[in-house]
């Protein structure tokens, strides 16, 4: 049973088409703090009461709930993934303050400016790797002036085993390493960084601002 596809994506992890596997594998992978983990993620982001927020590479709208909480019912919260299963599920699950919309992150169909928030949680790895630095442009493009700017994505292990296994779950879309090429990309697409961090051993983040 394959959580990603592959075809056309063969230098990115490709789109993840199985939701309910998804979740399993987040669970596992997460060690039973995925909640813990994405209430950091909401808190990181710098979404406020109010705020218009994207998601891009949603998922299952995992983290869209969480954010749609923070925003209250004077915000809104959009959550965009390439895979229709991922989007029928979280629209499945969505309260009222939730879009979701079917896209690509090279393409985003929103206009200039459109969004205060923007995060994106371990989805730029399934980019194929050419599409990447237009993805940002695009992200920052939709944000308004001064708007934030959250990314999360893998790092490999510095533990040779769990790198190993890092690699059967994202082979070569892990090279080069996420982090060194956030380094790059953000602030290649007009972005100012204003932080980056770790949130578990295998999680860094890049915080900024448009």
């Amino acid at each position: 049973m394959k959580l990603h596809h592959h075809t056309d994506h063969a230098d990115g992890a490709g789109p993840i088409l199985r939701p309910r596997l998804y979740e399993m594998v987040s669970e596992i992978g997460f060690a039973g703090r995925r909640r813990l983990v994405s209430i950091r993620l909401v808190a990181l982001s710098g979404a406020r009461r109010g705020d218009h927020v994207l998601d891009v590479g949603c998922g299952t709208g995992y983290l869209t709930r969480l954010l749609a909480r923070r925003v209250g019912p004077e915000g809104h919260v959009t959550g965009l993934d390439v895979a229709q299963p991922m989007i029928e599920h979280a629209r499945a699950r969505a309260p009222g303050t939730c879009a979701y919309v079917l896209g690509e992150a090279q393409a985003l169909p929103f206009p200039d400016a459109r969004f205060d928030v923007l995060v994106s949680c371990l989805a730029v790895h399934h980019l194929p790797a050419a599409a990447r630095g237009t993805a940002l442009r695009e992200m920052f493009r939709v944000l308004r002036p001064g708007g934030r700017l959250l990314i999360v994505e893998l790092r490999p292990p510095a533990n040779r085993l769990a790198a190993r296994l890092a690699g059967v779950v994202a082979g070569h879309a892990l090279r080069p390493s996420m982090p060194d090429l956030l380094a790059e990309l953000v602030p290649a697409a007009g972005f100012r960084v204003e932080g980056t961090g770790e949130l578990r051993p295998l999680l860094h983040y890049v915080r900024a601002v448009r």
